[in-house]
């Protein structure tokens, strides 16, 4: 012990100072990874099935909007359609596509008499189709709750509808759920993508079980139909790109109206991240309205980002100046507290991937973790760039 307190004794100033700021973002991190992270999972360990007689159960109108997307339909449709529901109803809205989608609808529609279909013109208004297909989609809907997701999307459960409508009878108005990406082993980056989602999932999922809901994403989630009158649809984010579902979430939803549904039956999965491009587009629309959230998410999730590489930089110059002034007692605090940090971030994310189907992560995660906000940095760019540009075409045309 005499040992110790002599060596600890002779840190420089510096070395403490640099050693209390490494503990700092140390335990910074700890809480992101304890109480923001690991929530998803808790929540899902301690949850109680809700027994609801199918009698009870609410009716639900599915809502999808398909633009050019026929063969994704074909395939994905028949599982939204065979749900194991007692009133549902899916209404597949057809944004003027000129593939075989019409097609693929009148077909289904005689195999299935719980679909519904319509249309909008090809001629509307690029910025805001999405926004008038699913308004034309809400508008047709004979239920009171409504259910989102994509033609290029399926329920991974023939239960999905029904997991949405036990929920319902406990009084949320909005739901927010889990969407998978599948990437095929060809894909370069496949895990780092998969890894990408389920960040991003327990990000707004974590927020929401914690009553501070900040986005969703039409893949996989529901509100009261009434919820969507009462705030006037689509009128408050009329005029940008995408927004549909995470921008008018952000705007709507609150501590008291909003849940979660993250059981495994009610996982809806994407298949159509075939290259880099794709998924590239697929973020880019989030990342684009992002900007403009309200509410301090971004400050929340930017902190963390700032106390990452900070504890990594300060990592870095501990080990390098313990190593050179032979300080093996701060040597040894560092890579502790490394080890540490480490272990628990695998702990928290392989529990809540295994859950929800995204693969295991290793000691990649070290690398993903401090690249990921570099590449959301890039993709925003990107995202900010295409949408000048359509704006600059559409003002050239009026």
């Amino acid at each position: 012990m005499d040992l110790i307190i002599s060596y600890v004794a002779q840190f420089s100033v510096y070395e403490w100072y640099m050693g209390a700021a490494l503990l700092f973002f140390f335990l910074i991190l700890l809480y992101y990874n304890l109480s923001v992270y690991r929530k998803p999972h808790i929540y899902e360990k301690k949850r109680k099935d809700i027994s609801v007689d199918d009698s009870c159960l609410p009716s639900i109108s599915v809502i999808i909007t398909s633009k050019n997307d026929s063969e994704q339909l074909k395939k994905n449709l028949p599982f939204v359609m065979e749900q194991d529901y007692p009133n549902f109803e899916v209404i597949v809205v057809n944004c003027g596509s000129s593939d075989e989608t019409d097609t693929v609808l009148k077909a289904a529609a005689h195999k299935y008499p719980k679909l519904y279909h319509t249309f909008i013109p090809a001629e509307a208004d690029e910025i805001n189709e999405k926004k008038l297909a699913i308004t034309v989609g809400i508008k047709a809907a004979k239920n009171d709750i409504l259910l989102f997701t994509e033609s290029y999307c399926k329920p991974c459960s023939t239960e999905w509808i029904k997991e949405f409508g036990k929920q319902f009878t406990t009084g949320e108005d909005i739901l927010l759920g889990f969407n998978n990406v599948k990437v095929p082993n060809k894909v370069p980056l496949r895990k780092f993508i998969r890894y990408d989602n389920l960040i991003h999932h327990l990000k707004f999922l974590s927020r929401a079980i914690s009553r501070k809901p900040f986005m969703g994403t039409g893949r996989n989630m529901a509100y009261k139909k009434e919820l969507f009158f009462n705030n006037k649809g689509f009128s408050s984010i009329l005029g940008i790109d995408g927004g549909e579902d995470d921008l008018f979430i952000n705007r709507i939803s609150n501590k008291q109206n909003t849940g979660v549904v993250i059981s495994d039956k009610s996982i809806t999965e994407t298949d159509s991240v075939e290259n880099f491009s794709t998924w590239r587009s697929l973020k880019s629309k989030h990342l684009y309205t992002k900007q403009i959230y309200k509410g301090y998410s971004s400050f929340f999730f930017g902190f963390e980002n700032f106390s990452k590489y900070s504890f990594t930089i300060l990592l870095i110059t501990s080990v390098v100046t313990s190593i050179m002034s032979s300080n093996y007692i701060l040597l040894g605090f560092v890579l502790l507290l490394f080890m540490i940090k480490l272990l628990v971030r695998l702990s928290v994310i392989n529990k809540n991937s295994k859950h929800f189907g995204s693969g295991k992560f290793n000691l990649q995660l070290l690398f993903f973790d401090l690249i990921q906000p570099i590449n959301n940095q890039r993709f925003t760019g990107y995202a900010n760039k295409r949408n000048r540009a359509i704006l600059s075409v559409r003002r050239w045309y009026k």
